[in-house]
């Protein structure tokens, strides 16, 4: 199925969703006509929520060394690195549509940016009080390479925004955004339990996420419940230091650059028609 529309609202109760097929993305999520998620993503600012395939966040020096083979990229964005993938920057097309679901897929092949060569496909749903983004990918090139995957949403920031997330270690920021060092959780990044977010710049990964957290807004009387199938056991929190209407919390599967990490960071070596599959819901409740 293909549509020449570029937006699709979907529904159900209290729960309203808007899909763009540019960038496989959201453009607007509200409960009770309250936005959860806000404009912020995307290479106009416009994107609630993106999806982060084959892989997300950066690769150093724009490349890496597989098996002998030298892969390069280059920059898709106003960051000097390679960013985020290809999936959020391009038009995907609809294989199927529903009043509280729309089904996104993407072929991408091997272009100027990226060497990467697959296929990709999103289920976008609403239901249960829930969004459930389900995002799958499957190498098409004839050499294996690495995969990851991710869901890149933006969420709404207020004064008394609260976080909850068990996580094992926490990574420092180097130059270029990339991760440094895994070192114990500061005392202010410490989510274990509930906690407020600190005033200050943050861009770093956590691992040994457990899959599960809780943001609440006791200015919108609202708390989203996240769940994370295996194998998201990363997660970036993104604290921007020209905007405090929003921050990220970003499910991933592997670390930034994990192309030059020992065990590739959680990145999957995929052999050609072999996929790799994760969910991520949102389940928005009132406080």
């Amino acid at each position: 199925m293909t549509s020449g529309q570029e937006t699709f609202d979907l529904s159900d109760g209290a729960l309203a969703v808007r899909v763009a097929c540019e960038g496989g993305s959201i453009l607007d999520a509200r409960f009770d006509s309250r936005s959860f998620l806000v404009p912020g993503g995307g290479p106009e600012g416009t994107l609630v929520s993106f999806p982060l395939v084959p892989f997300g966040n950066r690769v150093a020096n724009n490349g890496f060394t597989l098996a002998g083979t030298d892969y390069r990229f280059q920059p898709n964005s106003p960051d000097p690195l390679y960013l985020h993938g290809d999936g959020w920057l391009e038009r995907w097309n609809v294989d199927a549509m529903e009043t509280s679901k729309v089904i996104l897929s993407l072929r991408h092949r091997p272009d100027e940016r990226s060497p990467y060569d697959y296929s990709a496909r999103q289920t976008i749903a609403v239901t249960n009080q829930s969004l459930i983004l389900t995002l799958s990918v499957t190498h098409q090139g004839d050499t294996a390479l690495l995969y990851g995957l991710g869901q890149h949403p933006f969420f709404v920031r207020t004064a008394k925004t609260r976080l909850t997330a068990g996580v094992a270690s926490c990574w420092t920021e180097r130059d270029g955004h990339l991760p440094g060092h895994a070192e114990p959780v500061p005392a202010d990044l410490d989510f274990s339990e509930s906690g407020q977010l600190p005033d200050r710049f943050v861009n770093n990964a956590f691992s040994g996420w457990d899959g599960q957290a809780r943001i609440e807004w006791p200015e919108l009387a609202l708390a989203a419940d996240i769940r994370a199938t295996p194998p998201h056991d990363i997660v970036m929190l993104y604290l921007p230091s020209d905007r405090v209407d929003f921050f990220c919390f970003e499910p991933m599967t592997h670390m930034p650059n994990g192309h030059h990490l020992p065990g590739y960071g959680g990145l999957t070596l995929l052999q050609r028609g072999e996929s790799m599959k994760g969910e991520v819901t949102i389940r928005i409740r009132r406080l």
